[in-house]
């Protein structure tokens, strides 16, 4: 399916152009799609595709900005941890939405099996559907962070569209979703009901002032996360005006950069889409300066993955923190890893050891504030949820 055959290449003045900065330049570091021919796929590292379908956004005239989001990236430092970047270039819609979808799925299907973590930039928010159906097939539990002013619940009637694509996901069946966290929302977009609704779901939200208040409490939650949709909407007007949507409130672009290094930094993340872009309300292209900047440390993190999970990680690395209060039934144990410093909570052993999703689940990533809350004979909320649904 990952054949030049639904991609095209990159111009050979944007290629020329990357390269031309200075030797260090990201550039000069990344493998492109170009009039040469279809690059040859490596092991791991990261791929960038682009995709300009907005067919089903809000706004379905938006511009395509991953052009000089391209220009802006690839003038950028190269990354200290050497790191492979290939860009696919440009994934051309399909004849309906329906197709570009599915092409989408499977392509990014490809190549995380192929040991790469794809990064999906521009179209409209939809597509991140596309991204959860590229999981489908692996038959297993997933968790997905969305980072958006909006749930984008929609109702059961309603179409796909980039305001309702979550619903599509919570209601197909089989079901493969265990997860998902909303970091950014904006009340008076989502409506008291629409949280409480959340709430049922026993899912994760965090009100865009809860984690600007509180960045650092952001990370456990993304480090739960095999997928992330950015929603550039979720990001303040005055910081990123090239949007679908843009609102004067919201995260800042150092913030929306900070969410990303989280993400990078994941072992379990693979794959992020990054959507709602729009070049026709850009200004001096300040968007696409910071979509830029998101991608630079997204890769910054991922140079800088630790091998730190529970299970993956040598036992003799990791501290042990038992709670003896009656938080719980039975003690709670912390896992604190010696040389990342890094949190998680662990729960007994699943009946069936055959089945690794619940292997994986039962390490929940937290932090040590959790801990300590934990010891002063409180269950952190957000664990208590991922525990009932255990």
């Amino acid at each position: 399916m990952l054949t030049a055959d639904f991609f095209s290449p990159l111009s050979d003045e944007l290629i020329e152009e990357a390269v031309s900065h200075f030797p260090n330049c990201l550039g000069n570091a990344t493998i492109f799609n170009s009039s040469s021919g279809f690059p040859e796929i490596p092991s791991n590292g990261i791929a960038i595709l682009s995709i300009g379908d907005y067919r089903l956004s809000t706004s379905n005239e938006a511009g395509d900005i991953a052009k000089s989001l391209r220009q802006m990236l690839y003038r950028l430092h190269k990354h200290e941890h050497p790191i492979t970047v290939v860009d696919l270039g440009v994934l051309r819609p399909g004849a309906t939405p329906d197709d570009t979808r599915f092409a989408l799925s499977e392509i990014v299907r490809d190549l995380i099996v192929a040991g790469l973590l794809p990064i999906v930039i521009g179209g409209s928010q939809d597509l991140t559907l596309a991204l959860h159906e590229a999981y489908r097939p692996f038959g297993k539990l997933m968790n997905i962070t969305a980072i958006d002013s909006r749930f984008d619940l929609g109702s059961p009637e309603s179409n796909l569209s980039s305001k309702a694509w979550l619903g599509k996901i919570v209601l197909q069946q089989p079901t493969y979703l265990f997860n998902f966290s909303n970091i950014g929302y904006q009340t008076h977009f989502v409506g008291a009901d629409a949280v409480e609704f959340m709430n049922k779901l026993l899912f994760d939200t965090y009100r865009v002032g809860e984690a600007r208040n509180s960045l650092q409490d952001m990370e456990p939650v993304i480090r739960s996360s095999d997928m992330i949709t950015f929603d550039m909407a979720a990001i303040r007007q005055s910081d990123g005006p090239g949007t679908t949507d843009p609102s004067p409130n919201g995260l800042s672009g150092e913030e929306a950069c900070q969410l990303m290094l989280y993400a990078g930094l994941n072992d379990q993340l693979s794959s992020v889409g990054v959507f709602e872009f729009d070049s026709k309300s850009d200004f001096n292209n300040q968007t696409a300066h910071l979509g830029a900047q998101m991608l630079w440390y997204l890769m910054e993190g991922y140079g800088n993955r630790m091998g730190d999970f529970p299970g993956k990680a040598p036992e003799a690395n990791f501290t042990r923190y038992h709670v003896e209060a009656g938080v719980a039934s039975g003690n709670l144990v912390f896992l604190k890893h010696n040389f990342t410093s890094r949190w998680w909570l662990e729960l007994p052993k699943p009946v069936s050891q055959d089945n690794p999703d619940l292997v994986r689940k039962r390490h929940i990533p937290c932090s040590a504030k959790d801990y300590q809350q934990a010891m002063q004979n409180e269950m952190p909320e957000r664990l208590w949820r991922i525990i009932q649904k255990l």
